[in-house]
């Protein structure tokens, strides 16, 4: 499930994004300004942004302009009543990826929403860098400066999957569902069983570590690499 963030001080407008969102199959969080947004970004895995453009304390272009000189690299919607060409190159400049103008057409929305996730999948699905730790999807290797480590191919599908979305908890039928398919023969324990085996493998990895979150599932959480 991907994680959206609106940011839109209209709350009508806020509720009626967020209802539509959910309806389509998205995790959706709400922020009312830049500032909240940032709070919400910092505490948060985010998979796409929407943003309104004229908000009080941060604005949508503050907001995207901070993001990508920070290397946020998620992709960015902006939702404004501004409709002039000026207006559109200013929030391309910044960083947005997209822009729809006030009245927003709810099934547009989805479709522009769709869109950016598959282009920003393709861009990134197929390797991962975490710390000086990259997980290469093509060869199913994970290497680390002179390490360089293939996994199982549900090994690596499963690490692949926690580490791209850091922090975000799954639950076993989650996994279950996506690594070995709907259809798998195969109970959840198998889910523990390679999780087990990823963290004898890197037990002394410092840049990652998988945790178990009792009664829900699993999640990875990147590390503060000291070296």
């Amino acid at each position: 499930m991907f994680n959206i963030l609106v940011v839109e001080d209209d709350k009508n407008l806020q509720r009626l994004m967020e209802t539509v969102l959910k309806q389509n199959g998205y995790m959706v969080f709400c922020a009312s300004n830049g500032l909240s947004a940032l709070e919400v970004l910092d505490k948060n895995h985010i998979d796409l942004m929407i943003s309104d453009i004229m908000m009080p304390d941060m604005d949508g272009y503050e907001l995207t302009d901070s993001l990508r000189k920070s290397d946020y690299q998620l992709p960015i919607l902006m939702v404004t009543a501004k409709e002039s060409m000026e207006d559109k190159k200013r929030g391309f400049m910044c960083g947005t990826d997209d822009y729809m103008v006030k009245p927003v057409d709810m099934d547009e929305l989805i479709l522009r929403v769709s869109a950016l996730l598959r282009r920003a999948r393709i861009m990134n699905e197929h390797r991962i860098f975490i710390g000086k730790t990259v997980l290469d999807y093509d060869t199913l290797t994970v290497s680390r400066e002179d390490i360089n480590l293939t996994l199982p191919q549900k090994e690596f599908l499963l690490l692949f999957k926690l580490l791209n979305y850091p922090r975000q908890i799954f639950t076993r039928q989650q996994l279950m569902n996506e690594i070995w398919g709907l259809d798998a023969e195969s109970d959840e324990r198998t889910v523990d069983v390679h999780i087990k085996r990823l963290r004898e493998r890197f037990s002394d990895w410092p840049d990652f570590e998988i945790i178990t979150v009792r009664g829900l599932g699993y999640k990875a959480e990147k590390l503060e690499n000291k070296e």
